[in-house]
């Protein structure tokens, strides 16, 4: 039984490595916001040392149903007080590593859910030893 549509009508994230990820036919190579109702915004932050309440705010001016927070190449959680924004507008927020919330990203816009991704996407000199993957993902 096939569960996923041939082609999908959202944008989606087709691969990703260390400090990038492909969205279509595009490589981007800093941290970026991508939204199933077609965002793709810089998100000006380059390690995770770097996010501040700013970042989330900026995530709950974009009105989606929920947020999922990359944090990078391995799992990392933003201080709760910069998830206020998120909470009072009852936007739902998820943190998991980069990898998995392109991941997660991709079969909830599939869905049809109003969703955004926030992706920290660091330099691939910082990423740890051993995480040299180059994933693509089928969509």
């Amino acid at each position: 039984m096939k569960l996923q549509p041939d082609k999908s009508t959202v944008q989606t994230i087709t691969a990703h490595g260390p400090g990038w990820i492909g969205v279509q036919a595009d490589r981007i190579g800093h941290s970026v916001v991508i939204g199933s109702r077609g965002q793709r915004i810089a998100w000006p932050c380059e390690r995770f040392e770097d996010l501040n309440a700013e970042h989330f705010a900026q995530l709950a001016e974009l009105g989606s149903e929920v947020v999922i927070f990359g944090s990078g190449a391995k799992l990392r959680f933003p201080q709760p007080a910069w998830l206020r924004p998120l909470i009072a507008k009852r936007i739902g927020v998820e943190t998991m590593d980069t990898a998995a919330a392109c991941r997660t990203y991709n079969i909830l816009a599939q869905e049809g859910r109003d969703v955004i991704v926030a992706l920290l996407l660091e330099p691939a000199d910082s990423s740890p030893s051993g995480s040299r993957r180059n994933d693509s993902f089928s969509g």
